[in-house]
């Protein structure tokens, strides 16, 4: 049920309470289980009315759901026996005894032998346990308490405890709220309306007839407006009589802004695609003709229904004010110029990836695009502007082409999931490219979208549909799906549409659209036209963005005489809250703006970026960024808001950090562009010779084949230097001579960060699996001795973001009650056991096994919150379901994988596809399938629908190696591409066609087998360990070798030349940092790697000359066979 209808059910719960409808009222909190009324409950057991009791509670819980669940019906089972007892009422004890505790004899045969000798007493206080029951009154209270404690304890039970604050007859004021809505959209308004019934939609009848208004399409500037009316009260329709209409308010842009709005559901639906003929927006402006056919609160469409714009908390929005009260300073602030980088052309638009916020998408004005990997400096991708198809392409356009006036870019998008790239150009066209990780952008689709310049462009995702929104010159704006097939055209605008904001309320979709004449306007996915009709300060060019959290509306733009204006909205009355203070001079363009953290506004004005707190109209603080910004500089934050890109004035861009921000980017100050121009030295790195000039190409410079700036010709497809051959070399290149490739060896601790995990050598317990917690500040390892240890980081002057770091050692963290995170392993032969575990996504649970029970440990306790599957089969792997934390795949020693619901205890499906053990699990929620590996080298897809299995296939052994030892799979962050690791093997899959793309065998220095291998975080490396203790660092998309760490980086001399050889068997990635990994030892310790601070990453790709590997290449050399045969 979505949140709703959840809240819809709060609202009645209020109103049956109101009205006094007591036995309702509990009925709807059982049935809907949404409200555990604890008073209710207590009220019940103290009257003894065990039956009503159990039937309230069966609502929330079973008795096997789990051991708080157990404990509960337990107690109120034996309370009721006692009772029988007490009452000498031996025929009830024995009825008791039979039908309501035998269930619990299972669980504990010997408690339940006890209860059944009670039978045999006179008096059951003659049992010692029992000899100070009091009266019948008196233990009822003392286990209430009891039970109190265990359903607060009970996880089924968060959240159900406290009904949510609301205004009282909350139901009965939205109700009325929508009739004088309703009111309004009358064609013929009266004044003092007389409302009759809530069955049908309202409409005032005509002054001469009781006709209902026929509807019409009548201009917007032929309908007048109706006057609106004051707030209402609790019980009565409307006031006796209206007020003046407040010429101010937006009509119909927002809803009443109270906290508790939460189900406008109650009266109106949401416009989607396609839109039903008779529903009427809540978006509705007053002077718009009303349509009938408003669906009643009733209806049971109501899952579709939507609530008014309003900041109000939500199950997916973080509240209004809850933002106000976190702590901040300036130092969250990025304003630390940490990179300097040269575009080569003005840069009009810039946006970081939603999730990698190293990976900067840049715009420029000779159109091209250039996707940046701040961390490494590296252009990883450059696509001048291009015409894909000019056949597809509108006369108008082709007749503009010939032209030859110049294409600039105006805008750059990344899609909300990272997939896809928008590019938007000054003429007619936008681009869209997918994005399938590292230097992979691949042409998707071209669409000939305006008539004139195409000036903004961002995505959206009405009815869960990811499209493109476009607005032009030519007054329009459309919605494309990502194919080019167009799906709306919104017309209205008087001018030229200069800037779009789509955004969300819970399940209400819309856009909002300025114009260069100042105009605002609010759409709806329908064909209803325009919902809003308002002008912005300045009546010029204005840009509208909503706070992360989409609680907060703001705008900033500037008139035609240069004065600029931010400003924050009032939503619920689409009047403006506040004008921020701080502009100091009139500006020749339009000022750029963005928001982040919930907190900060920053503004590119007067060659600086001015800040301000959301919360005060004076400005904050301001920064020049050491100088050479233009007049008004464009900005962007990244999504964490640790970085600020800022545009320069000699068509570059830098980079502003804050504390985490430097430390994700590693920074090495780069010279500026002017300094390139005289005869300086590079700065010297450690290991790789190249890194340092990565960041100094201009894009209209002619690149080398061999330069490293510039991805592999083999990953493109295409040679990525034929775009500049015939473009004019500039001083630049003088930097720029292309530099002999040379692999990364990391042979002493001093080339690198590493520290050692505080008590973890145990040579009697190798580590055998190993994860990060899913919040990046700790470490979880679990031994073969079936024991887990958790290793957590502090924030501290060191460590200033509190998260995993080679630079600061962790603490070994243990509950105050000095609980060990133990495995059951009675009976189990350890050597042979396979160790198994899987972290929630909320990093509360931890789910392991070795060779015995499941055990479902709480990560703040360590307590064993339940166990469940007892071997046979043992699990040997476990994966939660990545859409439903209580659906696990276990994978088995017997071959088989089990879909078990943890909430039910139960195996919903067993699939069957393997001939020996199952060695690893992953779920890919873009191809919706789960694809297993096991130890007979065999990879089965398995559809998550309906768990059937779509293909097999073996994975290709070398040459006189056998087929055995466990496989590993894990999938790529673009969701189709997998990495499938075996002793002999590091390949790469496309699992959408089950097709080996890369392979590569151990090999020369790298040759014992590999032990394990993981993508890095945004995966673009490959961490692989080996048997001999070496450790690889790979390319993720060419599996070539870019560094090769030794033994000697991470053991001691005394280690080294021990009797039994020390090597990882495990290797996990930080979920953040791309360049950090931990590695499990067979001696127990556990390490964390990074980089130096000097050279922030794993080396650098090797190039190809002529298609040729150097000799230090070839011991990485890839292989790629035709796709293996497909098996079903």
């Amino acid at each position: 049920m979505s949140s709703l209808s959840r809240e819809l059910v709060f609202l009645i719960l209020q109103f049956l309470e109101e009205e006094k409808f007591k036995e309702s009222v509990h009925k709807l909190e059982k049935e809907s289980g949404f409200f555990f009324n604890m008073k209710y409950f207590e009220e019940k057991v103290q009257a003894g009315d065990w039956d009503e009791v159990e039937k309230y509670l069966s609502g929330f819980t079973k008795v096997d759901d789990n051991r708080y669940s157990m404990k509960i019906f337990f107690e109120i089972r034996k309370q009721k026996y006692l009772e029988a007892l007490d009452r000498q009422d031996k025929a009830k004890a024995v009825d008791i005894l039979v039908n309501d505790l035998k269930v619990f004899s299972t669980f504990n045969e010997e408690l339940f032998k006890e209860i059944t000798q009670l039978l045999t007493l006179s008096n059951f206080r003659e049992n010692e346990q029992l000899s100070k029951y009091g009266d019948t009154k008196t233990a009822r209270g003392i286990m209430l308490i009891e039970l109190k404690k265990l359903i607060e304890a009970n996880p089924l039970f968060r959240d159900k405890l406290a009904f949510p604050t609301l205004k009282s007859s909350r139901l009965r004021t939205l109700i009325n709220q929508s009739l004088n809505w309703q009111h309004q959209l009358c064609k013929n308004p009266r004044a003092n309306p007389d409302i009759k019934t809530l069955f049908t939609d309202h409409t005032c009848s005509p002054p001469n007839g009781p006709l209902a208004p026929t509807p019409v399409n009548l201009p917007v500037a032929a309908v007048a407006k109706p006057a609106s009316y004051a707030s209402l009260g609790t019980h009565s329709p409307f006031p006796p009589t209206a007020a003046a209409a407040n010429a101010n308010a937006l009509a119909g842009w927002m809803a009443n802004a109270s906290a508790s709005s939460s189900v406008q559901a109650a009266v109106v639906t949401a416009s989607s695609i396609p839109v039903p003929q008779n529903q009427v927006s809540v978006l509705k402006h007053p002077r718009t003709p009303p349509t009938p056919g408003m669906v009643d609160y009733q209806n049971p469409d109501h899952e579709q229904l939507m609530k008014r714009l309003r900041p109000a908390p939500s199950a997916e929005e973080v509240t209004y004010s809850s933002s106000r009260h976190q702590t901040w300073s300036l130092d969250d602030l990025p304003r630390t110029v940490a990179v300097s980088l040269h575009q080569g052309s003005t840069v009009i638009s810039m946006d970081f990836h939603p999730s990698h916020q190293t990976l900067l998408l840049v715009g420029s004005s000779n159109g091209e695009i250039t996707l940046w990997e701040l961390a490494m400096r590296d252009r990883l991708v450059s696509k001048p502007f291009k015409i894909w198809d000019m056949a597809a392409c509108s006369l108008p356009f082709q007749a503009s082409i010939v032209k030859d006036v110049p294409i600039s870019v105006s805008r750059v998008a990344w899609s909300p999931d990272g997939n896809y790239v928008g590019v938007a150009f000054t003429k007619h066209l936008i681009q869209l490219y997918s994005y399938a990780g590292s230097n992979d952008l691949r042409q998707h689709s071209q669409i000939d979208a305006h008539v004139g310049a195409v000036n903004d462009l961002a995505f959206a995702y009405p009815n869960k549909l990811l499209c493109v929104v476009t607005c032009g010159d030519d007054k329009l704006i459309k919605v494309w799906e990502l194919s080019g097939r167009k799906l709306f055209n919104f017309e209205g605008h008087e001018a030229p549409v200069y800037s779009i904001c789509p955004h969300h309320k819970e399940n209400i979709q819309f856009i909002f659209s300025t114009a260069i004449d100042g105009k605002i306007k609010a759409w709806l996915y329908d064909t209803m036209g325009s919902r809003v009709d308002y002008d912005a300060p300045g009546h010029w060019c204005t840009t509208m963005l909503y706070s992360a959290d989409g609680s907060r509306l703001f705008s900033c733009g500037t008139s035609k005489d240069g004065d600029s204006f931010l400003v924050e909205w009032n939503e619920s009355e689409g009047t403006i809250k506040r004008t921020y203070a701080g502009f100091r001079k009139k500006s020749n363009g339009v000022v750029q703006f963005d928001t982040t953290q919930n907190h900060f506004l920053a503004v590119g004005e007067d060659s600086q970026i001015k800040f301000w707190d959301m919360d005060n109209v004076n400005i904050l603080t301001s920064t020049d960024a050491e100088g050479g910004l233009p007049n008004l500089p464009r900005l962007r934050f990244s999504k964490e808001g640790n970085l600020l890109a800022v545009t320069t004035a000699d068509n570059g861009f830098k980079i502003l950090a804050n504390a985490i921000g430097l430390r994700s980017l590693r920074a090495v100050e780069n010279p500026p562009f002017e300094a390139l121009r005289t005869p300086i030295e590079s700065v010297a790195l450690k290991v790789s010779a190249s890194s340092a000039v990565s960041s100094g190409t201009p894009a209209n410079c002619k690149v080398e084949r061999s330069s490293p700036v510039r991805p592999s010709p083999i990953i493109n497809g295409v040679d990525p230097t034929s775009r500049s051959m015939d473009k004019p070399r500039t001083v630049d290149d003088v930097t720029d001579k292309p530099k002999p490739w040379q692999l990364a060896e990391i042979v002493d601790s001093g080339q690198c960060r590493l520290v050692t995990m505080p008590e973890s050598t145990d040579t009697s317990s190798k580590v055998v699996r190993l994860l990060y917690t899913n919040s990046a500040v700790g470490l979880l390892a679990l031994g073969s001795n079936g024991v887990q240890k958790l290793w957590k980081w502090h924030r501290n002057e060191q460590n200033p973001s509190g998260k995993a770091t080679a630079s600061a050692v962790p603490q070994h963290w243990l509950p105050s009650s000095g609980l060990l995170m133990a495995n059951d392993v009675a009976g189990v032969n350890l050597e042979e056991a396979v160790p198994c575990i899987a972290l929630s996504k909320n990093d509360s649970y931890v789910m392991s096994a070795t060779g015995g029970k499941i055990s479902l440990f709480n990560m703040m306790t360590f307590k064993v919150m339940t166990t469940f599957m007892s071997p046979p089969p043992a699990s040997t792997f476990l994966a939660f379901h990545p859409q439903d934390n209580n659906i696990i795949a276990i994978g088995t020693e017997d071959s088989t994988i089990h879909i078990y619901n943890v909430r039910v205890d139960e195996v919903k499906s067993k699939l069957k596809g393997h001939q020996k053990r199952i060695t690893g699990l992953a779920f890919s929620t873009s191809l919706n399938i789960l694809v297993s590996s096991g130890a007979d080298a065999q990879l089965c897809v398995w559809s998550i629908d309906t768990w059937e299995k779509r293909k097999s296939v073996t994975i290709h052994i070398p040459a006189g190696k056998t087929p055995t030892g466990d496989t590993r799979v894990q999938f790529n962050a673009d969701q189709v591409r997998m990495l499938v690791v075996h002793e002999t093997q590091l390949a790469i899959y496309d699992a959408s066609k089950m097709e080996r793309i890369r392979q590569w065998t151990p090999q020369d220095a790298l040759s014992a087998p590999i032990s394990c291998a993981v993508y890095s975080c945004n995966s673009q490396l490959v961490f692989a360990t080996f048997c001999d203790g070496n450790i690889g660092v790979f390319d993720a998309d060419t599996l070539r070798l870019r560094c090769y760490i030794a033994p000697s980086t991470y053991l001691s001399p005394s280690v080294l030349n021990g009797s039994q050889t020390v090597y990882p068997l495990v290797v996990a990635a930080h979920p953040l940092e791309p360049n950090q990994f931990s590695i499990g030892l067979t001696d127990g310790s556990v390490k964390v790697m990074e980089p130096s601070e000097s050279e922030g990453k794993w080396g650098v790709s090797p190039p190809v000359d002529n298609g040729i590997l150097n000799s230090r290449t070839t011991s990485s050399s890839t292989s790629n066979h035709t796709p293996d045969q497909l098996q079903r």
